[in-house]
């Protein structure tokens, strides 16, 4: 049960799209989180909904465009603020293809993979499920073992120097059809790297049926992976429902529309299916029109399984910490009531059991100290 504030209700929050590729958290006037801020910037959490070259910040991002001057990325950080101004989400998925553009070999895989766990880690971070989609490298001439063993470098060389696990989901870039997902399925099973936990469905929803994935997802399963797809973000309820039955899904991705359907919201609080939230990437999509009608407030009233993530965080402006600060405004949670959110988050999460349990004793004694010094 996640506690709440009996702070008085918020004052109004402006919800615009933020500027892509702020390499810090947005400051949001308007949310009287000020003072949770620096409890939720010490929290320990996991994060379960963040993509790989999504995660890429302007300093990275900067890197990358240096090692590469034919690129049309800049490499000046100022230039590269202004570059990464998107005017809709059609330029926001030219920007981003111009970012997967860098990654041209294994060298740039390991460099990104690295820094954004050291991301990860200054946010405090314990683990992470990142969102890799291989086909856009493969198919860009990177060769798949090296690509392979570049993020398992940087994976183990993460946790060393960082303390950040990671776990990695393969997803399918649905846009590119059936062929991207046989060399996906191929790649997670013939070359499978060791922090490889589940299977996922990752681009377009809108005429990119669920269904015709389930085939490749059966695969992934029968191989001992977890199921993982995005569903419901910019499609109705009925998608969700597909990637349920279809591909058995274990959590949904956004799964933002399935508040439209009282059945299915019931069917995933029964079943405790978690919901991957990211809500500053709803609106910046404009897959919710106004933050403070985002359904977070009604998935959690309903009793499902809601966690907190940041989807492509530098892109959306924001990090993982903004993330928690926007759902306790809108859930009006106090200290214990954001501690609960992180551990729905490892609760949902693929840690093995010990893990989860350390993870947990760990939220549970960072919140009671703060509250002691409190």
């Amino acid at each position: 049960m996640l506690r709440r504030s009996p702070a008085p209700p918020p004052e109004p929050y402006d919800d615009r799209a933020p500027r892509l590729g702020a390499d810090q958290p947005i400051t949001r006037e308007g949310i009287p989180m000020a003072d949770l801020n620096p409890f939720i910037a010490g929290l320990p959490k996991a994060e379960l909904h963040v993509h790989h070259v999504g995660s890429a910040s302007p300093r990275i991002v900067a890197e990358l465009a240096a090692r590469h001057p034919d690129s049309k990325v800049p490499a000046d950080l100022q230039a590269l603020a202004e570059f990464f101004t998107f005017t809709d989400f059609a330029h926001f998925i030219d920007i981003y293809l111009s970012v997967v553009d860098l990654i041209r070999t294994p060298e740039d895989v390991r460099l990104l993979t690295f820094e954004v766990a050291r991301d990860m880690a200054r946010q405090n971070v314990r683990y992470a499920e990142l969102t890799i989609t291989p086909y856009s490298s493969v198919r860009r001439g990177i060769d798949e073992k090296a690509f392979m063993d570049a993020i398992e470098d940087a994976r183990k060389a993460a946790e060393a120097e960082f303390g950040v696990v990671l776990r990695w989901c393969f997803d399918i870039p649905g846009e590119a059809g059936l062929e991207s997902a046989e060399v996906t399925t191929r790649l997670a099973l013939d070359l499978r790297p060791e922090g490889l936990v589940s299977f996922g469905l990752g681009g377009p929803e809108i005429g990119v049926p669920r269904e015709q994935f389930k085939p490749y997802f059966d695969r992934a399963i029968a191989a001992g992976l977890r199921s993982v797809p995005h569903a419901g973000e910019t499609t109705g309820p009925q998608t969700i429902w597909d990637a349920l039955t279809h591909l058995r899904a274990e959590r949904i991705g956004h799964g933002t529309s399935a508040v439209q359907d009282p059945a299915l919201v019931a069917h995933l609080a029964e079943h405790q299916i978690p919901l991957e939230v990211c809500p500053t990437s709803n609106i910046a999509t404009q897959a919710v029109a106004h933050l403070d009608s985002h359904p977070i407030k009604e998935m959690v009233a309903a009793g499902v399984l809601v966690t907190v993530n940041s989807d492509d965080p530098p892109m959306f402006g924001t990090d993982l910490n903004n993330e928690y600060a926007v759902a306790a405004r809108l859930l009006e949670l106090d200290e214990r009531g954001v501690a609960d959110l992180a551990k729905n988050a490892v609760q949902a999460s693929f840690l093995d059991a010990p893990g989860k349990t350390r993870l947990a004793q760990e939220i549970d004694a960072y919140t009671t100290e703060w509250l002691a010094r409190a």
